[in-house]
């Protein structure tokens, strides 16, 4: 016999193929993305498992292989780690499309593969940008595009970024989905994760998603995981920017004053006013001019290197070494104070150290450090200048920002995804579960084995989250057993309540019909006549409002009680052998409005369920007519109420079929005959159709009643 696998077997089993999932989707990405780099193609097929884990395994798979991906590239390729949230990105809307099923059909497809590009675009063009600027060379496609199309550099590069990634999607995905078609569609459901025992397809068939007054559970938990992480993210990256800053300043400066004690070292004091002489035009001049171009080229951060003698009209040009940007100062030019200077103008004229300090002289925002240069005599010459160009620092920053961003845009997202994930495995699923089942409890039928299998189902559930919600599913369990159990026995207590009201029914009606010599288990076969003609209504779906299950058991069991009047009528008259004369005919009609006070004076006194009153009305409107020539009243049509219009057709029907003290019983063909002719004159026809149409049903309780029918 084959081994049936527990809830818990399977979960452990699907959770099993999800990590290999994970693993091979991880392996899969770094393979194709190695083999594409050593064969120099312009493609990166890095998502190829990402894909496959978020179309198989749903959203978490999904971004933990496409962030592990980027990750372990990183290690190789450090910038990698950057492009983890393009491949994340990637893993949600792949899991989105087949969530719906859409990676299934055409255009499915192409709006997957529509979005990829576009996620592969925006980012291939954003990250670099906000990295490093947008640079781009002429012969590049971002190049030709720009002097093609006459686009501004952003657009051109980002429409460089969405034509080149196109391919490499579009083939990502046709890979992917090969793979995926080579797996058997038996087995494509076993790559899900699951925390509780419950089987998949138990738990998505009872446990679907539950409407909400206004936000959901999941959405409300993501919420307090989305501000948290953002909280912790916005500071943690304000802290870091400020730190980077410092730190960065701290260098920079540390640098300038590195240069500017360098320039000091290599200008000879005792030779300055030989330079102004001359011009420049010595060999000592040039020499040194090339010294002071060395420490410049010496480090990219240094923009300016220049040395001034500070006069009171201004600065007094002596060395200006700057970088092809702008040309060089003449020697001997004289320059006004600009306003990065003025503040410490005094202390320059005499000639003393300064600390380094922020100014805007030149081009951009700078870092200034300035040295001063001494003759052999000790005295104050000029001073050694040099700028770090703080511009730098502002990109670098930028750069730095936009590295933590990205970086925690992919924690962030495969945060938020198992956020998700472990919210809808611990609260949603096994609260929507509970509630699903409970609802579905306290809207079962009356039907002890429909309760019966709602409690098993409630059991089956298996909620093992291991903290209050699996108490509470204990106790709900529990709870739910023991409510059955009592309903159980209240069941048996009413149905033999019930048992005992329909036996007092029968004997009254067979008190009262033992006077009558002719019944012949009349009261036996009007109710299964009865029954057979309500039944025949609901199954034509006749008087939908009325047939209810509550209607048809009340006329059953009050049909025994239609003649309950004939109590009030002589046996001279019940049993007289033959035809009654007109007084005689009077009176045994006043049976009906007799048998309608008896069953209403029970009802007053013991304040009865329905099935009284409609045991009233059969027995006070049972021989009314459809065309209104019945009596007691000579009420017509759906006036009559349909418990008696049921009940006429029944009891004509047995007085034909049955021998009496003034008639043999008529021939069955010859009974159905009179019954027909009846249509729509004495019959309502509706009642009389779901009759005539359940012979079979009627001819086995003739046979059963009736010998030699």
């Amino acid at each position: 016999m084959k081994e049936q696998k527990t809830p818990e077997r399977v979960r452990k089993s699907s959770n099993l193929t999800a990590i290999l999932l994970c693993g091979a989707g991880v392996g899969l990405n770094m393979l194709l993305s190695i083999l594409t780099t050593a064969l120099d193609l312009p493609l990166y097929l890095d998502t190829v498992g990402t894909i496959i884990a978020s179309i198989l395994g749903g959203y978490l798979p999904g971004v933990i292989v496409g962030f592990t991906t980027n990750l372990l590239r990183s290690i190789i390729e450090p910038a990698a780690i950057y492009y983890g949230v393009m491949n994340v990105l990637v893993a949600l809307v792949a899991a989105f499309f087949a969530e719906r099923g859409l990676h299934q059909k055409p255009g499915g497809i192409v709006g997957m593969l529509a979005v990829f590009s576009l996620i592969g675009g925006v980012f291939g063009m954003l990250i670099p940008w906000l990295r490093e600027g947008i640079s781009f060379e002429t012969e590049s496609l971002a190049g030709i595009l720009y002097e093609t199309l006459h686009t501004g550099p952003e657009l051109s590069y980002l429409l460089s970024a969405l034509i080149t990634n196109l391919p490499d999607k579009a083939i990502s995905l046709l890979i992917a989905l090969s793979l995926i078609r080579l797996i058997p569609a038996r087995y494509r459901g076993l790559f899900r994760l699951h925390m509780w025992v419950e089987d998949p397809g138990f738990m998505e068939e009872a446990c679907g998603e539950m409407k909400v007054r206004r936000v959901s559970l999941r959405i409300k938990t993501l919420l307090v995981a989305v501000v948290s992480l953002t909280a912790v993210a916005l500071m943690s990256a304000i802290l870091s920017v400020n730190v980077f800053r410092k730190m960065t300043i701290t260098e920079h400066t540390r640098l300038a004053v590195g240069a500017a004690e360098l320039a000091a070292g290599v200008v000879h004091g005792d030779m300055v006013d030989t330079y102004l002489k001359e011009q420049g035009h010595s060999e000592d001049y040039i020499e040194t001019r090339e010294m002071l171009g060395k420490i410049l080229a010496s480090s990219p951060e240094i923009s300016r290197l220049y040395v001034y003698r500070p006069e009171p009209a201004g600065f007094r040009v002596i060395f200006d070494i700057d970088t092809q940007e702008r040309a060089a100062l003449k020697i001997g030019a004289m320059l006004p104070v600009e306003t990065g200077f003025q503040t410490h103008y005094e202390e320059l004229l005499s000639g003393g150290e300064i600390e380094p300090f922020f100014s805007d002289h030149g081009p951009g925002y700078l870092l200034t450090a300035a040295k001063p240069v001494y003759d052999e005599r000790g005295r104050f010459v000029c001073y050694a200048i040099a700028d770090v160009d703080m511009e730098k620092l502002a990109r670098d920053s930028r750069s730095f920002l936009t590295e933590m961003v990205l970086v925690f845009l992919g924690f962030f997202l495969l945060l938020c995804t198992f956020t998700i994930w472990l919210t809808d495995q611990n609260l949603v699923i096994p609260i929507n579960s509970l509630v699903r089942c409970m609802d579905r409890l306290a809207r079962t039928s009356d039907s002890q084995k429909t309760m019966d299998e709602d409690v098993k189902m409630f059991r089956r559930l298996g909620i093992h989250t291991g903290d209050e919600l699996e108490n509470l599913y204990l106790s709900a369990s529990s709870m739910t057993k023991n409510q059955a159990e009592q309903l159980r026995s209240i069941r048996h207590l009413s149905e033999s309540t019930a048992n005992m009201q329909d036996g007092l029914i029968i004997t009254m009606a067979d008190l009262v019909e033992s006077r009558d010599s002719d019944t012949g288990a009349h009261v036996q076969k009007i109710s299964a006549y009865v029954k057979i003609i309500v039944e025949g209504l609901k199954r034509k779906e006749y008087y939908g409002g009325k047939i209810t299950p509550k209607f048809m058991s009340d006329v059953v069991r009050s049909a025994p009680l239609h003649d309950i009047g004939k109590i009030n009528i002589p046996d001279s008259i019940l049993n007289k052998p033959g035809k009654l004369t007109e007084e005689e005919f009077e009176i045994m009609k006043t049976h009906a409005a007799a048998g309608k006070q008896i069953i209403e004076n029970a009802i007053s006194k013991i304040k009865a369920d329905d099935y009284l009153k409609e045991a009233r009305n059969m027995a006070a409107y049972h021989h009314e007519r459809w065309d209104g020539k019945g009596y007691p009243e000579g009420i017509h049509g759906e006036v009559i109420p349909l418990s008696a219009r049921i009940m006429a057709v029944a009891d004509v029907f047995d007085a034909l079929t049955s021998d009496s003290v003034y008639k043999p019983a008529f021939p069955l063909e010859k009974a159905l005959q009179i019954m027909e002719e009846g249509k729509g004159t004495q019959f309502d026809p509706k009642c009389l159709e779901a009759f005539l149409d359940s012979m079979p049903e009627v001819m086995v309780v003739l046979r059963k009643y009736n010998q030699g029918m």
